[in-house]
């Protein structure tokens, strides 16, 4: 199993909407970076919904639903796209500003490469994001 952290801008998309929906294509993704990272995603792996914008924030857990296929609105073939289902929302939403501040965090992708949008963080960099969220 793999830990992913996936951006949204919640005028476009909340975890709140997933969590409605109970499951959805996450597509819209078109960073070459962004896109590797999804196509080394599998069916199980945890992700943490991270709000951009306002918020700035991991606000939430879901869970990949599929394995990557082809973007059905693509007529180029070369974005892909997974289905997510919501697992839980974070008992208290860990901002931007306290993830940089953290010396464990200093090599998470979401410090160090802000615009990419999906992205891995090692199991440790999990675990520390999930203790702050308590």
């Amino acid at each position: 199993m793999a830990y992913w952290i996936m951006k949204t801008e919640p005028e476009s998309y909340s975890f709140q909407q997933l969590v409605a929906e109970k499951k959805a294509r996450w597509d819209g993704v078109s960073n070459p970076v962004a896109l590797r990272n999804m196509r080394a995603m599998h069916q199980g792996d945890e992700v943490m919904i991270y709000h951009t914008g306002k918020e700035k924030a991991c606000i939430g857990l879901a869970r990949v639903a599929s394995e990557p296929y082809a973007d059905p609105t693509d007529d180029s073939g070369r974005l892909f796209v997974i289905d997510i289902t919501p697992v839980r929302e974070l008992k208290r939403a860990v901002p931007l500003a306290e993830i940089k501040g953290t010396p464990e965090l200093a090599d998470l992708a979401l410090v160090r490469q802000p615009r990419l949008s999906v992205m891995p963080a090692t199991p440790a960099q999990w675990a520390k994001i999930l203790a702050m969220a308590v």
